[in-house]
């Protein structure tokens, strides 16, 4: 897929939903001169989905997350997912590293205590380990 797919598919909706707000302001204050007017504004809007239809085969690799359709649907801008994304990404890692310190800490202070309790086995377990440093 090119980039080029991707900008006629974007042009494409940008003029099927102008259309569609156009046929909007015609409904909306509706005259019976105006119909030819309707007529072809409803004929351009088919002839826009159909034109969209044909650019569907070449971004059919795009794969969007579905949270970015409850980002639209919510108002929000869609653009601002990948922002949020990496925010909560760093959120949790900062998490993750906090546990991680807390786990080494743990492990330090365990194995100081287990090695004032019983030196020996400690003595063999890290050098089965190959860990000769002495805990503190």
């Amino acid at each position: 897929m090119t980039s080029q797919a991707l900008e006629n598919l974007e042009a494409q909706l940008e003029t099927f939903i102008e259309n569609i707000r156009q046929i909007k302001i015609i409904v909306s204050d509706f005259q019976p001169q105006g119909q030819n007017v309707l007529n072809q504004k409803i004929q351009t809007v088919v002839s826009g989905l159909q034109e969209i239809d044909k650019l569907k085969s070449q971004v059919q690799d795009v794969h969007v997350p579905l949270e970015v359709f409850d980002y639209i649907d919510s108002g929000r801008n869609p653009q601002l997912y990948t922002k949020d994304c990496m925010e909560k990404a760093m959120n949790k890692n900062e998490a993750v590293r906090g546990k991680i310190d807390a786990y080494r800490r743990f492990r330090a202070h365990l194995m100081v205590e287990l090695t004032s309790v019983f030196p020996a086995e400690m003595a063999k377990y890290r050098a089965i380990r190959g860990d000769e440093r002495p805990m503190s």
